[in-house]
C-alpha cells in the first residue's frame, strides 16, 4: 500500500474541556504536504495525534508504514553518544559482537537490513551538514540547529514510510535550511510538514489549513494557496457587500409594506366609524384584512430574516485575522542620539567588533548556525562579559531571546505584566494587553498554556509594555513557532516602533520586511571560525540574566 495518513471523525479535547477537534478527517497520501494555521488552532496537536503521543476522544488515526515524527525545538541529552542519539547504537554493537565472533541470533536479529548502518549514518550526517560528528564521540553541548538535524538523521535512517516534521527550520541557518529542502525534496513517503517557513512551503505539493477545527485542502504549493485564498477572499468579501445590499434592500421592503399596511388599518378604521357599509360585510373584510396583513408582513419579515443568515454565512466566511497595534511614544529615539556603542570588543567567539547604533536604526545579524550570533546579544545586555573592550546601552533595553523564558509559567499574562508596570492599574494593564490580541478573560490565561505564538506575543507584549519603555529593542530569532498570521502580526507591530532594533534571524523574507538599515554578518567578522563551525551558540548562554536593563554607560568589559 502507499504511505499515508487516515485521520477519520477525530475528536479531541484538553484535560480541561477545550475541544481542539470535533469530527476532523482527512486522507494524506504519499505527496509532500504543508500545513499552516493560526498558532493555537492545533497544528502541532494534531502531528502528536497522528504519531500516537496522544490519545483522541473519538474517531481514528491511522498511517501505512513506518512513521517517523520530529517535534518542535527538539532537545538532546548532552551525554549520549551520537550514535545513540542516532538510535543505531545497539545495530552498532551487534555488529561488533559478530566481527569479534559472537554469532548469537539475537544479534542477527537486531542487525535486519542494516550492515551498511555506519556508511549510510556518515553520508547522512556529511548530506545534513554535521560530517564533523564522530559516531563514538559524546554529542556534548549542540545549538538548536544541531539539535534538530540530528534529530532528523535518527528518523531518515530508520527508513521512515511517514514523516512528521514540527517546525523544522527552527534554528537552522540558511545553509542548514538549503539542506534540509534537499531532504525534503527527495523524501518520496507521506510527508506532513508545519511551518512558517515560506520557502519550505513552496516545495510542497499541497498546503493544508487549519481554522476553527476545520482542515481545508489547496493543491500547489504556498504561493498557489495565497493566491487561491486571496481569490477566495475577494470572493466572500463581495458576497458579503451583496448580503448587505440585499439585507438593506429587505429592511426598506419591510418597512415600505408596513407603511401600505398601517395607512389601509387607518382606512378601515375610518370606514368602520363611518358605518358606511353593514356590519357583518365590515366584519368580513376586517378578518381578511388582517389574515392578508399578518401574511405580507411575515412574508417580508421573513425575507428580512434570510437576508440577515445569508450575510451571517457569508462573513463566517470572511478571515478575521485581527492586527496588534502599538502606540508607544516612549520608545522613540532621535536620529542623532547614540543608543549603543561597541568599542574594540571582542566576542568570546572571536569576531572583534567596533559598533556605534544611532537613533532608530535596524539592524539585522546574520550568519551560520554557532558564528556568535545570540552571544553578541548577551555580551550587549552584559550578560556575556566581552574578552576585550567597552560596551555602552545609552538607553533603556530588552531583548527576547530565543527560549522565550521572561515570563512566569505559574502566572497569567496580566499577573506578569504587573511585575513589570508596577505603577500601572489595572484597567490600563488590561487596556494595553488588548492591543496585543488579549482581550477579556484571554488576558487571565496562565502562561503555562499557551501557544508557540500565544507565548511569543505574551513576551513581546510584557517587553514594549514594561517600564520604563524600550528604546532599544533585542531580537534573537523572534519568528521561530510563529504561525504566518502571527508573523504578520509581528511585522506590523515592529513596523509601529520607534526605537532601535538589532534583530538575529535566518529568515531574509521577514528581515526584509523590516526595513534593515544595516546587515552585520558576523561571519566576515572572524577568520577563525568556519562555516561549519560545530560550537553552539545557544549552549553558551545563561538563562536568567540579560533580559531587561537601564541605561548603563559604564565599562562592561
Amino acid at each position: 500500500m502507499s504511505p499515508s495518513i487516515s485521520v477519520s471523525d477525530l475528536g479531541f479535547a484538553w484535560p480541561d474541556g477545550t475541544i481542539v477537534f470535533d469530527g476532523l478527517s482527512f486522507v494524506a497520501g504519499p505527496v509532500r504536504s504543508g500545513l499552516v494555521g493560526r498558532n493555537g488552532t492545533g497544528k502541532s496537536t494534531l502531528l502528536r495525534l497522528v504519531a500516537v503521543e496522544l490519545t483522541p476522544r473519538s474517531g481514528s488515526v491511522t498511517h501505512t508504514g513506518r512513521l517517523g515524527y520530529l517535534p518542535q525545538d527538539l532537545t538532546l541529552d548532552t551525554g549520549l553518544r551520537v550514535d545513540q542519539a542516532l538510535g543505531i547504537a545497539e545495530i552498532r554493537a551487534a555488529i561488533a559482537a559478530i566481527e569479534a565472533g559472537d554469532a548469537d541470533e539475537r544479534h542477527f536479529t537486531t542487525i535486519g537490513d542494516d550492515w551498511d548502518v555506519d556508511e549510510r549514518a556518515e553520508a547522512l550526517l556529511g548530506r545534513l551538514g554535521l560530517g564533523k560528528l564522530e559516531l563514538d564521540r559524546r554529542i556534548g553541548q549542540t545549538s538548536g540547529g544541531e539539535a534538530t538535524l540530528l534529530g532528523l538523521a535518527g528518523l531518515l535512517l530508520q527508513r521512515p514510510d511517514v514523516l512528521l516534521l514540527d517546525e523544522p527550520t527552527n534554528n537552522l541557518d540558511t545553509r542548514a535550511r538549503a539542506r534540509l529542502s534537499d531532504i525534503v525534496d527527495s523524501f518520496t513517503g507521506a510527508l506532513l510538514v508545519v511551518s512558517h517557513d515560506r520557502d519550505l512551503l513552496r516545495r510542497m505539493d499541497q498546503i493544508g489549513e487549519l481554522r476553527a477545527g476545520t482542515l481545508s485542502w489547496y493543491g500547489g504549493n504556498y504561493d498557489a494557496y495565497t493566491a487561491a485564498v486571496a481569490a477566495e477572499q475577494e470572493a466572500a468579501e463581495q458576497a458579503v457587500r451583496s448580503a448587505e445590499s440585499d439585507v438593506r434592500k429587505q429592511q426598506r421592503e419591510l418597512i415600505e409594506a408596513r407603511t401600505k399596511l398601517d395607512r389601509r388599518a387607518r382606512y378601515g378604521k375610518k370606514m368602520e366609524a363611518n358605518k358606511r357599509e353593514p356590519k357583518i360585510i365590515m366584519g368580513m373584510r376586517k378578518r381578511s384584512q388582517q389574515e392578508s396583513t399578518g401574511k405580507h408582513r411575515q412574508l417580508h419579515e421573513d425575507r428580512l430574516a434570510d437576508a440577515r443568515a445569508a450575510l451571517a454565512d457569508a462573513e463566517a466566511l470572511v478571515h478575521d485575522d485581527d492586527t496588534i497595534r502599538i502606540d508607544l511614544p516612549g520608545t522613540a529615539v532621535p536620529t542623532d542620539r547614540v543608543v549603543l556603542r561597541l568599542s574594540g570588543v571582542r566576542l568570546r567567539t572571536g569576531q572583534e567588533l567596533d559598533l556605534a547604533v544611532h537613533g532608530p536604526e535596524r539592524i539585522a545579524v546574520i550568519g551560520p548556525n554557532g558564528i556568535g550570533k545570540s552571544t553578541l546579544l548577551q555580551t550587549i545586555t552584559g550578560a556575556v562579559p566581552p574578552e576585550a573592550g567597552t560596551v555602552q546601552t545609552l538607553v533603556p533595553w530588552r531583548l527576547l531571546p530565543q527560549r522565550l523564558d521572561l515570563l512566569d509559567d505559574d502566572l497569567s499574562i496580566i499577573d506578569n505584566l504587573a511585575r513589570l508596570t508596577p505603577t500601572a492599574d489595572n484597567n490600563t494593564r488590561r487596556a494595553r494587553l488588548a492591543r496585543f490580541l488579549f482581550r477579556g478573560r484571554d488576558a487571565d490565561q496562565l502562561v503555562s498554556t499557551l501557544s508557540g505564538g500565544e507565548r511569543f506575543r505574551a513576551s513581546l507584549a510584557a517587553l514594549l509594555l514594561a517600564e520604563p519603555p524600550p528604546q532599544l529593542l533585542l531580537l534573537d530569532e523572534p519568528t521561530n513557532n510563529l504561525d504566518l498570521a502571527s508573523l504578520e502580526q509581528l511585522t506590523s507591530a515592529l513596523a509601529a516602533y520607534e526605537g532601535a532594533l538589532i534583530v538575529v534571524s535566518h529568515d531574509r523574507t521577514f528581515l526584509e520586511s523590516l526595513g534593515i538599515t544595516r546587515w552585520l554578518d558576523l561571519a566576515e567578522q572572524s577568520d577563525e571560525l568556519s562555516e561549519e563551525s560545530g560550537q553552539s551558540d545557544e549552549s553558551e548562554l545563561p538563562d536568567e540574566a540579560g533580559q531587561s536593563g537601564e541605561p548603563e554607560p559604564a565599562d562592561q568589559g
